[in-house]
């Protein structure tokens, strides 16, 4: 009796044409089935088995290639650049919003009745104090000066003929040549005729005054405005409205707000030692443009209020800047860089190296003794140009990342490099 084989491959894969790497399977199974005893060749019997073991063998081959090793192994440490902090004395500086207001400003406005008939100066010009910028028609006050000048030279006439009659009669009554009554009249119609001459005298200045009023001067010099009247327009005396105003702006003012809990902190930091307050004295102000550049002059403190605004809870500040180039021109919108004392201890940070979690709290990425990234929860104090004022969190000579942050989380290992070090050499690959 012989036995018939026959082979049957199951081969496991995703389809036919899958690389190797994804496994074959292959199993062999004989299936015995009785069939009828006939005498078959063994070259039939040799050839099954042949095929049998060509068929392990291929499989063997394509499972070695499936778990051929991965690439590389695990992923290498990531590279980033590091910066070692050092502690030290910082100059603390409180930046405060402020405008522009000029030196002196005075608004022109007419102190008499009467039609304009002239605009003596150029709108936006450099005017001098004292000098006529509006010329009034002064016709009528010309006639009241002329009627008061008169009536003053009447006065003086009748004083003098009464004081003749005063002193006539003052002699007559030692003789007993005139009454007593008739020198006591004589006497009061002198007293009369001297208190008229001062009326006139004082009706004559008013007259002088509002002659002059007429030309209308600028009281301080400065720059003036536009006009808001024309030649031949009527103005009345004290009118609401001013004809145009005069600002002087070299020097200038800069009105600066600090509220007053930064003042209280300020002084609490102070008085706990970790503020050291500067030398008493003026203290120096720097500017800060719309523009973001930085005004070329210093100027001074000038003064400090001592109330505090109940409505916006700040207490103003006052700068002087000079402005010989008039680039400060009133109501600009400014920056000022007060000093505040001087932190000791303080670290700086570069802004870029500074994080925020979700709760806003400041972090950064320090690499500790072994490599390993860690997150550092640290206490700003301010801005200082392109830093951050550290004063907590971080101790001198610790390393944290500046660069490469968006490579790292807390537990990373990685290859720190110095900032401003050369790149490492790279590694010669090996022969194979």
């Amino acid at each position: 009796m012989s036995v018939r084989s026959r082979i049957t491959i199951l081969i496991g894969g995703k389809s036919g044409r899958d690389h190797p790497s994804l496994g074959v399977i292959a199993a062999l199974r004989v299936h015995e089935a009785p069939m009828k005893i006939t005498p078959q060749p063994r070259f039939r019997s040799a050839a099954v088995v042949t095929l049998g073991v060509l068929f392990l063998a291929a499989c063997s081959g394509g499972k070695e290639q499936g778990v051929a090793p991965g690439a590389g192994g695990p992923p290498p440490a990531p590279a980033v650049t590091v910066m070692t902090v050092a502690s030290g004395s910082v100059s603390m500086v409180t930046e405060l919003p402020g405008r522009t207001t000029p030196y002196l400003i005075a608004e022109l406005r007419p102190q008499v009745t009467g039609i304009l008939t002239q605009r003596a100066f150029d709108e936006g010009s450099e005017v001098k104090a004292g000098q006529v910028l509006y010329r009034i028609d002064d016709a009528p006050y010309q006639a009241a000066h002329d009627s008061a000048k008169a009536a003053l030279t009447r006065a003086e006439a009748n004083a003098q003929v009464a004081r003749i009659k005063a002193e006539r009669h003052a002699g007559l009554v030692k003789i007993d040549a005139v009454s007593k009554q008739a020198n006591d009249d004589a006497q009061a119609a002198l007293k009369q005729a001297q208190a008229e001459v001062a009326a006139a005298k004082a009706a004559l200045d008013k007259a002088r005054i509002d002659l002059d009023y007429t030309r209308l001067k600028s009281p301080i010099a400065g720059r003036i405005g536009r006009s808001a009247v024309t030649p031949g327009a009527l103005v009345t005396a004290n009118q609401a409205q001013a004809l145009a105003t005069v600002q002087q702006l070299d020097p200038i003012y800069v009105d600066l707000t600090q509220s007053s809990a930064d003042m209280l902190r300020l002084r609490a930091e102070i008085a706990a030692g970790r503020l050291q307050a500067g030398a008493k004295g003026e203290v120096p102000v720097r500017l800060i443009l719309e523009d973001g550049s930085e005004y070329p002059v210093e100027g001074r403190l000038a003064l400090s209020e001592v109330t505090v605004d109940a409505g916006t809870g700040s207490v103003t500040l006052r700068a002087r800047f000079a402005n010989a180039d008039g680039v400060l021109l009133p109501g600009m919108y400014v920056r000022a860089r007060l000093p505040q004392g001087t932190r000791s201890e303080a670290i700086l940070v570069p802004h870029k190296a500074l994080s925020r979690d979700p709760l806003g709290n400041a972090l950064v990425m320090v690499v500790n003794a072994e490599s390993k990234v860690e997150a550092r929860p640290v206490q700003v104090a301010q801005s200082l140009g392109s830093d951050w004022v550290v004063t907590g969190g971080l101790t001198a000579g610790e390393r944290i990342i500046v660069e490469g942050l968006q490579k790292v989380r807390p537990g990373t290992p990685v290859q720190a490099q110095e900032a401003g070090a050369g790149a490492p050499p790279a590694t010669a690959p090996k022969a194979s």
